[in-house]
């Protein structure tokens, strides 16, 4: 049997407890009590000449007896049995004290030390230390496995990522080995699971690298089922995120997060839901890019040809406003539990306003709707995209008011969106843009905009101040294209 002893040096108990331990090595029991610092070789000499012990106590500098025994408080002393923990107490009492020596055949002399007294803080204990510590761990038991970024001493890391091309453009959060740790533990899936094969190389999206991605981006843990919802629905075959990467057109992924988990992790869903000034919306849209940037080798000019490309490419991601929305959310209407947080990928160009301050019914407010959503691509092109129609507060409770769910005002939306066929030929009114006319049977036939109503996606978001709503533009839509993507996040969870 023998007792080891873990102390700092600025711990005032351990202060008390130290002599006691010191004599009782002197009296013989050297080999019964080993006495480990968890302070600095300096800082523990200094603690011994202050206390006058006959001999300083060992240093664990890696704190690995310490990570082993992880106590609470120090002073711990531990009564072990051919290195097994038969026993401990944390702190001074000393009953307790009395009897784990007498279990290792060593006499204490405690009088006039007090009978209790709590302890200090075990290191292990300090955040900085506990990150480092389970970072090591996390290592050693295989958890983390990704190849690892050596940064010159004289790099500053933050212009290292720049200078390495995993940068968006924006400053990046170095994602150290603790920091990675930590964003793992919001989620109970291994590190090593496979997420998805990220286009366009189908860079392998394990756990592990999509939460490296979402330090980078900046994200919260809490948000990263949240992030690893929405790389498993951006890489679903049906949203063709190969085709998105690599088009001309501005699009890029549109996350719309629908559901309790959405409010318990901050995102915004009202005033300037799709704007700047909140973490978790805009981290999550950004770490989803750079998950594509980074493992799947989407870079800008080169896998990505996007023309002009549009702000939404570094970050687009709101959740909606549920409380008093007319629907329920967009992702329990396409298939995630009532209860369940989901999210819908949609591939998007950025927003645009649409003013409606007048109407007071909801037939009033789709005609206003119809015509701007006219104008998603290019007013005479027809079925090739489809859109997100996000209904303000204001405007929502027209809807609400006269019980309209969301598939009346999808359906009205695409009835409204149809135009005769006569206007839409090309270089009617001097435009190129339009039908063939040798499509044309009749000029008179009303052609819809959208190939379906439900592909008029409708959620709700915003603020409360204004007669507001917005519209995202789709990207080339059906077998051809880009089909949203409706993902549970609980099993990220």
């Amino acid at each position: 049997m023998e007792l080891v002893v873990l102390v700092k040096h600025d711990c005032a108990v351990c202060d008390q407890v130290l002599p006691v331990l010191d004599a009782a090595r002197a009296d013989g029991n050297g080999k019964a009590i080993r006495i480990v610092s968890q302070s600095s070789a300096a800082d523990t000499a200094a603690q011994a000449e202050r206390l006058h012990l006959a001999a300083t106590p060992e240093l664990d500098p890696d704190l690995e007896l310490s990570a082993r025994f992880d106590p609470d408080a120090v002073p711990a002393v531990i009564l072990l049995d051919r290195g097994h923990e038969q026993a401990r107490t944390e702190g001074l009492d000393r009953r307790r004290l009395h009897e784990l020596a007498d279990a290792a055949g060593i006499g204490l002399r405690l009088d006039g030390l007090p009978e209790r007294r709590p302890g200090c803080a075990s290191i292990t204990r300090d955040p900085l230390v506990a990150a480092t510590l389970a970072a090591r761990k996390a290592k050693a038991d295989g958890r983390l496995k990704a190849r690892e970024l050596e940064i010159g001493d004289l790099e500053d890391p933050i212009d290292a990522l720049f200078d390495r091309g995993y940068s968006d453009g924006l400053p990046l959060v170095p994602p150290t080995p603790a920091r990675v740790v930590d964003m793992l533990e919001a989620t109970s899936r291994d590190a090593q699971d496979l997420v998805a094969l990220v286009p366009p190389y189908d860079g392998r999206a394990t756990v592990e690298k999509v939460a490296i991605n979402a330090v980078m981006a900046g994200c919260p843990p809490e948000v990263f089922p949240i992030v690893l919802a929405a790389v498993e629905a951006a890489c679903d075959p049906a949203f063709a995120l190969l085709g998105l990467v690599s088009t001309t057109h501005p699009a890029g992924p549109v996350v719309v997060v629908s559901g309790p988990l959405a409010d318990e992790v901050g995102m915004n869903s009202a005033g300037n839901a799709l704007g700047q000034g909140n973490r978790a919306n805009a981290t999550i849209g950004r770490a989803l890019q750079l998950v594509v940037r980074n493992l799947g080798g989407g870079k800008p000019q080169e896998e990505d040809r996007a023309a002009h490309g549009q702000p939404g490419k570094i970050t687009s991601c709101f959740a909606e406003r549920l409380h008093d929305s007319p629907w329920p959310g967009l992702a329990q209407d396409r298939g995630v539990a009532a209860a369940e947080t989901g999210v819908t990928l949609f591939a998007g160009e950025a927003p645009r306003l649409i003013v409606d301050q007048l109407a007071r019914t909801p037939e009033q407010l789709c005609a206003s709707f119809a015509q701007a959503l006219e104008w998603v691509g290019h007013q005479r092109q027809r079925f090739a995209f489809d859109a997100v129609l996000v209904v303000g507060p204001e405007h929502g409770r027209v809807f609400r008011e006269h019980g309209w769910d969301r598939a009346r005002v999808q359906g009205e939306l695409f009835e409204r969106s149809k135009r005769p066929a006569g206007e839409l030929k090309r270089r009617a009114g001097g435009i190129a843009e339009g039908i063939e006319e040798r499509f044309m049977t009749d000029p008179s036939a009303l052609v819809p905009k959208f190939a379906a109503p439900e592909r008029i996606l409708i959620a709700h978001a915003g603020g409360d101040a204004g007669l507001f709503s917005m519209t995202y533009g789709g990207w080339v839509a059906g077998d051809v294209g880009s089909a949203p993507v409706t993902r549970s996040v609980e099993p990220w969870r």
